[in-house]
């Protein structure tokens, strides 16, 4: 059984920096595309950014490039996020997901591509 759970959300002033980590168990890690997305109040859920299960290839949304960084751990199962320089409109539910095993540098973008997702968790961009 997949189970992927994100932390590190909380509330944090503009300008200011946070850092969510998704852990994954019941699968072989490695092998999985990641993603990160976002989902504010009212609007659709967007993906923030990907990486491919080697870790070499990345994206990022437009409205978070520069600012955020993805990166993972496959020795420790885990992905992150490091988020700096918030914006109050980057107040969300952040989750993860996963991929279905694929090729090892490939980025997954489409949100109906990921089959696993996490519970979600909370960040708050104060101005």
């Amino acid at each position: 059984q997949v189970q992927l759970v994100e932390s590190g959300g909380g509330l944090v002033q503009a300008g200011g920096s946070r850092r969510l980590s998704c852990a994954a168990s019941g699968h072989t890690f490695s092998t999985n595309a990641m993603g990160w997305f976002r989902q504010a109040p009212g609007k659709e859920r967007e993906c923030v950014a990907s990486i491919s299960s080697s870790g070499a290839n990345t994206y990022y949304g437009d409205s978070v490039k520069v600012r955020f960084t993805i990166s993972r751990d496959n020795a420790k199962n885990t992905v992150y996020l490091q988020m700096n320089s918030l914006k109050p409109e980057d107040t969300a539910v952040y989750y993860c997901a996963t991929s279905p095993p694929g090729p090892p540098n490939r980025v997954v973008r489409a949100i109906g591509e990921y089959v696993y997702w996490g519970q979600g968790t909370q960040v708050t961009v104060s101005s």
